[in-house]
């Protein structure tokens, strides 16, 4: 299995005889620092995805996000009702000044509106060809049918080519990749990777493969053979924001150095517990809670407490705080 590891923070091999270089004090304080992780995404005001969704995530397994806004949502908790792209050259621009000024150890492309946002990603990935990048495609039924093609196709054959691995959910990919399937049964993730692979793409993390008795199947796959996968119980509630969560912390571990299978493994675990930990802000669907670990275990129990809840709660509207 390939492990993912950029180059380190090199110090010159140049030393003086009194003690360490310049460069020696910058790549020691550099060591010290998260890593950092270039994504380029939407603006999601309510918080299920985006990059409001991949800060609190890559945050919380110890990474820096560096935020390319490639446009934004009109949206609530239920539904996608429009998106408004950048122009390309505004995300170049801001792509272009964070890199000549920050070492990025990984790229990380979600929804960015345009094939000609897709185009200047590309361009901008092809200048760091050492640099892995993590590409997820979201699911994209609320879009319009003539945009959601011509967005798969450049995907497809500009981004896909330098993807070190894609993450997608089963049926999602499977439309997408394979749109003419045509077996009696449905495609496998190593299937779908083979798809893929076809493109370029060595590895494939294929999510949401509905198996019986209330499972969901995760598999990371590469064209030639399924490497590792992760079984979880399929929760009641419908839940916007789990594919973003689950690509930015696989993109944080491997941005930190963790080996493929071990990063695969620990982003599926983080996501269920995020989605086991999830709440309802609104009106709409069950947000991931990124942010679970941060609940100590008596605040745990005193929530569970009926005798702590406030009295003046009773007339507020409820909302669920579980799924």
């Amino acid at each position: 299995m390939k492990t993912y590891l950029l180059p380190s923070h090199a110090a010159s091999d140049a030393a003086d005889l009194t003690g360490a270089s310049d460069d020696e004090n910058l790549a020691s304080q550099d060591d010290l620092n998260p890593p950092c992780v270039l994504v380029f995404n939407a603006s999601d005001p309510s918080g299920a995805g985006g990059l409001a969704g991949d800060a609190l995530a890559m945050g919380s397994v110890g990474a820096h996000m560096l935020p390319v806004v490639t446009g934004a949502y009109a949206r609530d908790t239920a539904e996608i009702f429009d998106h408004f792209p950048f122009d390309e050259e505004a995300v170049a621009e801001q792509a272009r000044a964070i890199l000549e000024d920050v070492e990025v150890r990984l790229i990380k492309v979600g929804f960015v509106g345009t094939p000609e946002n897709l185009s200047t990603i590309a361009e901008t990935a092809s200048d760091y060809p050492d640099v892995p990048l993590v590409a997820y495609m979201p699911n994209l039924s609320w879009w319009e049918e003539n945009q959601i093609e011509p967005y798969h196709d450049a995907f497809r054959d500009l981004l896909l080519p330098q993807t070190t691995v894609l993450v997608g959910n089963h049926s999602t990919l499977w439309r997408w990749l394979l749109p003419d399937w045509t077996g009696d049964r449905s495609p496998t993730a190593r299937d779908i990777a083979r798809a893929a692979g076809e493109h370029g793409v060595p590895y494939t993390l294929v999510t949401g493969i509905v198996l019986p008795d209330q499972f969901f199947d995760n598999v990371l796959a590469s064209p030639q053979a399924v490497l590792a996968n992760e079984k979880y119980e399929r929760l009641e509630a419908v839940f916007s924001g789990a594919g973003d969560t689950l690509s930015a912390a696989l993109a944080a571990l491997l941005a930190s150095g963790t080996d493929l299978t071990a990063a695969t493994a620990e982003a599926l675990s983080y996501m269920d517990r995020c989605l086991d930990s999830g709440f309802r802000p609104g009106m709409g669907h069950v947000l991931p809670d990124r942010l679970f670990w941060a609940q100590t275990e008596e605040d745990e129990a005193e929530d569970e407490d009926p005798s702590n809840a406030d009295p003046a709660d009773f007339a507020l509207p409820p909302h669920d705080t579980r799924h």
